[in-house]
């Protein structure tokens, strides 16, 4: 279930596309660290990738997990599932929280990673690793998960409705394609099309978006406001 828009602090975060999972793996001193990233936007839907993986790789000995949900981050939940205190599941969120995933508009590193959850399978190879070489093994694990990754950008975004004839629709969507404002979608009807729009949740972005529609449509053109949603943006 998607997050109240309205009920959020930020307008746009990273996250993995919808249906695709990230893999690695790596062995150190005949330990094996499997990695699989998920995207999740509850805890349920996190808990159950941990869960799923304990079923598939039940010979293994340990099922350390990580998750940060929501635009704002505010959940975050670690497991170490048998490991030392502080060895895997924290090492494994800071990878997460920490990931540099872009720049803002002044060039600082976003670090805006979320609905994501990181599970580590272990098989032990009979050689212990120490603290710190768990802290690095569980990290890079999920790190190089990350780095084969496949990110969107989920932004917070106004939706409106246009509606068109049927000769025009076709036209209107892909101009409006070009100038760069997301069309999700277009219906038609007996009576003609509608197109859903979507720009950044600001006034200046839907004033904008009015003029746009004003000048490709010689005025005639009438924008409906159709609420806010977080919708996916392919990077």
């Amino acid at each position: 279930m998607d997050p109240d828009p309205a009920l959020s602090r930020a307008t746009r975060y990273t996250t993995l596309a919808a249906g695709t999972e990230a893999v690695s793996e790596l062995e150190i001193k005949r330990s094996r660290f499997l990695a699989v990233l998920g995207r999740a936007g509850t805890e349920a839907e996190a808990r159950a990738l941990t869960e799923r993986l304990r079923r598939e790789h039940h010979d293994a000995r340990h099922h350390c997990s990580a998750f940060v949900l929501g635009p704002d981050r505010d959940v975050q939940r670690s497991s170490d599932d048998g490991e030392p205190a502080g060895t895997a599941g924290i090492p494994m969120l800071e990878a997460l929280v920490q990931r540099r995933t872009g720049a803002d508009a002044q060039g600082r590193d976003r670090t805006d990673l979320s609905d994501v959850t990181a599970v580590v399978v272990r098989w032990f190879g009979g050689t212990l690793l120490g603290a710190g070489g768990l802290v690095r093994a569980y990290s890079e694990a999920v790190s190089r998960a990350l780095d084969a990754a496949a990110l969107v950008d989920r932004e917070r975004l106004r939706r409106w409705s246009l509606p068109a004839g049927h000769a025009e629709a076709g036209r209107l969507e892909n101009e409006l394609r070009a100038a760069g404002t997301p069309v999700l979608g277009t219906a038609y009807g007996p009576a003609g099309a509608e197109l859903l729009l979507a720009v950044p949740d600001d006034g200046d972005a839907a004033a904008g978006l009015a003029a746009r529609v004003a000048s490709l449509t010689a005025g005639t053109g009438v924008l409906r406001p159709a609420g806010t949603d977080w919708v996916d943006l392919p990077r």
